[in-house]
């Protein structure tokens, strides 16, 4: 069929495209604005709560980290807690003898716990000596090595006793030195007692022990000493403690009383992870043998390991 000239005048011409007006476009609008408006109404309460949320936590857990903290610190002033530490504990004494010699003691202290019962644990106390010692006269040999280690062995209840947390057991002298001069040649033993309490902040009470020798060398004198320390100390909210002690030995063989008097202050960090204490302190001898030192200085890295 043939398309007649105005036919394709009809087809070529555009077709129209309905009008949408400004109302209309605003009618289709208003639901989507409804619907946004809507979940944000729901959401900005949930987002709000889940930040109080996360804040919350955040603080629980440092809230958690300073009470360990804090718990950490207080166990550290006991010598009996239920904790594994290793204390590194170097020693400076000047002034010994006519040389006014040094005297350099490492201490390595290990403190081990261990659980026999639900009532009772055993803590074992070891001291181990790494000494350098000056001559103390003119023109003498200095002696270095390892020194007499003693060992103490408490059975303490694992809950305090009116208060005090308290603990008893043998201590032992091992005849461990490396030369003469660093040791007493000589096996001993004998009890040890300590008592002390903890309350607002404070640790206080007294560790003791005596040490009879009962074999070793012929030619060495006796071991007859009893050793006593008394010690108060204040732990602040920021983990540091401020203490004063004395480590005091009398010698009865000498009838001679050794006084030093020693002020610390402590400080409880984490090194990667690793809960350390450091301590730096001094001392003075309040009484001493002739030929005793006159001061000397303390610096310890205590390494803890939480169970």
């Amino acid at each position: 069929m043939r398309t007649t000239e105005k036919e394709r005048w009809r087809l070529m011409k555009p077709r129209h495209i309905p009008h949408t007006s400004p109302h209309r476009l605003e009618r289709l609008r208003h639901p989507v604005v409804i619907a946004l408006v809507a979940l944000a109404a729901i959401m900005a309460p949930s987002a709000a709560l889940a930040q109080q949320d996360a804040s919350a936590q955040g603080q629980k857990e440092a809230t958690a980290s300073g009470d360990d903290a804090a718990e950490l610190a207080k166990k550290l002033q006991n010598p009996v807690a239920s904790l594994i530490s290793v204390p590194m504990q170097s020693n400076w004494d000047f002034g010994i003898g006519s040389a006014n010699a040094m005297r350099y003691t490492l201490n390595v202290q290990p403190v081990i716990p261990f659980s026999l019962n639900e009532e009772w644990n055993l803590i074992t106390r070891t001291i181990i000596p790494v000494i350098h010692a000056e001559s103390p006269v003119a023109g003498g040999d200095s002696a270095g090595g390892l020194g007499d280690i003693v060992q103490s062995f408490f059975f303490s209840p694992k809950e305090p006793v009116g208060g005090w947390i308290l603990a008893a057991g043998p201590v032992a002298l091992w005849p461990t030195a490396t030369d003469g001069a660093l040791g007493a040649g000589k096996w001993g033993a004998g009890p040890t007692v300590l008592a002390l309490r903890q309350e607002h902040g404070w640790t206080y009470g007294l560790l003791a022990n005596h040490l009879w020798s009962y074999a070793g060398q012929s030619d060495r004198a006796e071991v007859n000493a009893t050793f006593l320390q008394p010690f108060v100390s204040y732990t602040t909210k920021k983990q540091t403690t401020f203490g004063i002690n004395t480590e005091s030995t009398y010698d009865w063989q000498n009838s001679q009383w050794t006084v030093p008097i020693n002020l610390a202050v402590s400080q409880l960090l984490k090194l990667g992870g690793q809960p350390m204490q450091f301590q730096l302190g001094g001392r003075v001898y309040a009484e001493r043998p002739d030929g005793g030192p006159d001061w000397g200085l303390r610096f310890t890295v205590t390494f803890l390991f939480p169970k």
